[in-house]
């Protein structure tokens, strides 16, 4: 029978940290597909049916005009449906197959991380991890079945840049770009996973220097 704590066994070896990991990852997922599936049934004041995905991945094809849909007062955010065949916040557009092979790859690490990195303990990073697979699977299925990603988040939607200043492309909004809840979830958990590095770092640095005061305070006592 094995002796090693239950705090220092690796992840992989944890049902608890299993279950954190598949919980989260699952119910983040689950969200995503349902918010950008009602976006598309509501937004627009009527159902906006997609066709195939080849037409969908094709540059040339556009959303019907609509006017949106205004959620917050303050202009804070809107509702506004955007297919967008980039990464997030709409980087790198046309670049489809490029960013399907790079989203399963960061699946694999993200999963490697997971497994060969933490402990059962760390549910910080756990989450993090989850909330990271979570956003690259959701907007993956959206390259792979949809044929671009579904977009509908609109923060700031008439605050304008101050002194006439303009981003690159000439969008004046202070942010232009349109998003989603996985981009929300591969944000939160890498800010996550920041977190938990930083903690890390404090833990192992206290435990350094305790174990520094221990060894002077030997070599100090009288023989």
């Amino acid at each position: 029978m094995s002796t090693q704590p239950m705090a220092s066994r690796p992840a992989w070896m944890s049902p608890r940290a299993w279950g954190v990991l598949l919980g989260i990852l699952v119910a983040s997922l689950a969200l995503d597909l349902w918010s950008k599936a009602w976006s598309f049934e509501r937004v627009a004041g009527y159902p906006i049916v997609l066709p195939d995905r080849q037409t969908v991945a094709d540059p040339s094809y556009r959303l019907p005009f609509h006017e949106g849909m205004r959620v917050l007062p303050g202009s804070l955010l809107d509702f506004h449906l955007v297919l967008n065949r980039g990464a997030v916040f709409g980087i790198g557009q046309q670049q489809r197959w490029l960013f399907v092979c790079f989203s399963v790859l960061a699946v694999v690490v993200g999963l490697w991380i997971f497994a060969r990195w933490t402990r059962e303990r760390m549910v910080l990073a756990h989450v993090g991890i989850a909330l990271v697979l979570a956003g690259g699977l959701g907007n993956l299925y959206d390259r792979l079945f949809v044929g671009a990603v579904r977009d509908f988040l609109h923060m700031l939607p008439r605050w304008n840049l101050p002194f006439g200043l303009s981003w690159p492309g000439g969008a004046t909004e202070i942010f232009p770009w349109v998003f989603n809840v996985a981009d929300v979830s591969l944000l939160v958990g890498l800010g996550l996973l920041y977190l938990h590095s930083r903690r890390e770092e404090k833990r192992h640095a206290h435990a350094k220097g305790h174990s520094t005061t221990k060894a002077e305070a030997t070599s100090n006592k009288p023989s």
